[in-house]
């Protein structure tokens, strides 16, 4: 960034206060300052886009200075694998426990990765993405921090990766969007399960016709986090638990939807014309909260909370006719799915439970022989060339390392990102939205066009066979 400090002139310009101005909160705001709004519609459905982040390649960075906000678990496993990209500089860490940082910090122990702390309060991450030592934010914080940080960071001049979701209401969407546009900077959802092996190869299944027109899609997130959401330690302050608490329907939909979505082209070339979703009662959360507050008061103030149900189910149709399944359970005690399933008039493929499985038919489903030869055929250069050495490193079986590495990558070759703004914004806009149709007689609801209709014409991303880049090594 140089010996002048661009981002104190985008502070003093005023472009910093652009996600402030105008915005409304809550998950019923309505229409934006150009009055686009259906007037049945609870939330704005389209905006006058500035300009078009589909597509937009920043320019290249040789090295990568990051900072990272929130180093706990999710944030230690960040900078574990960053510190194994070329090209990534870890200037920065922040998180409110200064114990965490010291956790970070022991990771990069041999390494030439120095990054200063900071933790000094809950505010004090403003100060890391005000330096002029950081070009990318990674947000690992809790929800409802990830679209306030990421804001702030691109109007300090960074580009951003979050965590999921990147947004809990309509409105924060529209602020991450409006943002992009206007500082045209990268906004990242670190979608990690669109990099698992097996959706990748059915993405290039789907991408060379093998289902030939696709008109249905599942996906899921299924996953016993009981003991989890109610421990006073596994999240800080118990965030998670509190989030379950007070909303009801969908509230994680990106690792389900980010795959189906990328194989049917949402956003480049389909998009989603309606939602509507409704929740089971809750059997389990408020019993549990009762049976924990006779012993612990510090579960008091959760008896008598409205928990979300158990399972809620989402169904969303297409412009171009296909339909989509999203479920959510983090309660019943299920073995872990996602179920990711894509059924075409030519053949249909699932995952979860496992293994996964491939047919061409209604007889029978392709034999482990024939199923081997496809998954050969129609493995994506992406995973040839760095598939073996992101396993070694890990983060759920390697995926997360696909990822991070795949996204420094296209930075440092000035390329665009797989991922845009655009998905950050529809694939959280699933929560909010799920939630509105759940708690008010699983009304229909018409899906916003984050792209203000650019989806006619935008590209689609997840360039899983490495036509551009892929220079970049995992050390």
């Amino acid at each position: 960034m140089g010996s002048f400090n661009r981002k104190d002139f985008l502070k003093v310009t005023g472009l910093a206060g652009i996600a402030g101005a105008g915005f409304l909160t809550g998950c019923n705001a309505g229409a934006n300052s150009s009055g686009n709004r259906d007037g049945n519609s609870p939330f704005r459905l389209t905006h006058d886009q500035t300009f078009n982040m589909s597509g937009y390649a920043a320019p290249a960075l040789e090295t990568v200075r990051v900072g990272i906000t929130g180093v706990g678990s999710r944030g230690r496993g960040a900078v574990r694998r960053l510190s194994r990209i070329e090209g990534v500089q870890i200037t920065a860490l922040s998180d409110v426990v200064p114990e965490n940082i010291d956790s970070a910090m022991e990771i990069l122990e041999g390494t030439d990765h120095s990054p200063e702390a900071y933790t000094n309060g809950p505010e004090d991450w403003k100060r890391m993405c005000d330096s002029d030592d950081v070009d990318l934010v990674y947000i690992c914080t809790p929800w409802h921090l990830h679209t306030p940080q990421a804001v702030y960071a691109m109007e300090s001049d960074c580009h951003v990766a979050t965590e999921l979701p990147a947004a809990v209401t309509i409105e924060e969407c529209w602020q991450l969007v409006e943002t992009s546009e206007k500082t045209r900077k990268h906004c990242m959802m670190l979608g990690n399960v669109c990099y698992d092996f097996f959706e990748m190869v059915t993405l290039n299944m789907a991408r060379q016709g093998f289902f030939g027109e696709l008109i249905h899609g599942e996906g899921a997130y299924i996953h016993d986090l009981m003991g989890l959401n109610f421990s006073k330690t596994a999240y800080h302050d118990m965030w998670r638990l509190k989030e379950n608490a007070n909303r009801n329907g969908n509230i994680y939909p990106p690792h389900s939807i980010g795959p189906v979505s990328k194989a049917m082209n949402i956003n480049s070339g389909d998009k989603m014309d309606y939602l509507v979703s409704m929740s089971s009662h809750d059997f389990m959360m408020a019993d549990k909260a009762r049976e924990l507050a006779q012993e612990d008061e510090v579960f008091e103030p959760f008896v008598g909370s409205n928990f979300r149900g158990n399972m809620n189910t989402t169904l969303i149709k297409t412009r171009k006719g296909r339909t989509i399944m999203l479920q959510h359970d983090v309660t019943s005690p299920r073995p872990y799915s996602r179920i990711h399933l894509l059924s075409g008039t030519k053949g249909i493929a699932r995952k979860w439970p496992l293994p996964a499985r491939i047919a061409t038919s209604h007889h029978d489903w392709l034999s482990d022989e024939e199923f081997a030869e496809l998954e050969e055929q129609y493995t994506p250069e992406i995973t040839k060339q760095v598939g073996e050495m992101a396993r070694q490193v890990g983060g759920h079986g390697g995926m997360d390392t696909i990822m991070d590495w795949r996204m420094i990558d296209c930075i440092r070759n000035g390329l665009p990102l797989d991922m845009d703004v655009y998905d950050a914004a529809l694939w959280s806009a699933i929560g909010p939205l799920s939630e509105w149709s759940t708690n008010n007689t699983f009304e229909k609801l018409e899906v916003p066009d984050f792209t203000s209709g650019s989806w006619e014409t935008n590209e689609p991303g997840m360039d899983i066979n490495l036509e551009r880049g892929g220079t970049t090594q995992i050390i």
